[in-house]
């Protein structure tokens, strides 16, 4: 996976933020309202290649599609950090050079998560 562009990561927040599903029209309008001024073709064609990529799902209504996000920030994140471990030569001591650099609530929050996981990581992740 390619972390997302500029516009990409933006139109992605929008669309974590939202709640709802949104038209391109209403996506420039929140860019707007951020200070950002695409042009409303840029967005839609974006908008379409964060579809194909499996990001977002549209749904036809009326005469445009209203576009709502797949899978999570949260998912995001996650992909980019497996991808980085994926990346080091040595991953334990990556990983524990990342968990380092946590906060104290992040450690707790970290150590928490590691208690409930079962012993074996299931298949899919």
């Amino acid at each position: 996976m390619r972390p997302f562009g500029e516009l990409e990561a933006e139109i992605m927040r929008v669309m974590w933020a939202s709640g709802e599903p949104l038209n391109v029209h209403e996506i420039v309008d929140a860019l707007h309202r951020e200070g950002r001024d695409p042009a409303y073709t840029t967005v839609m064609t974006v908008t379409e290649r964060l579809r194909t990529k499996g990001w977002l799902e549209r749904d036809k209504q009326g005469r445009s599609f209203r576009y709502s996000p797949v899978r999570t920030a949260d998912d995001y994140s996650a992909e980019l950090m497996e991808q980085a471990l994926e990346s080091s030569a040595d991953r334990e001591s990556a990983l524990l050079r990342f968990a380092g650099r946590l906060d104290a609530s992040e450690a707790a929050a970290l150590r928490r998560a590691l208690a409930d996981m079962p012993a074996e990581p299931s298949a899919d992740g």
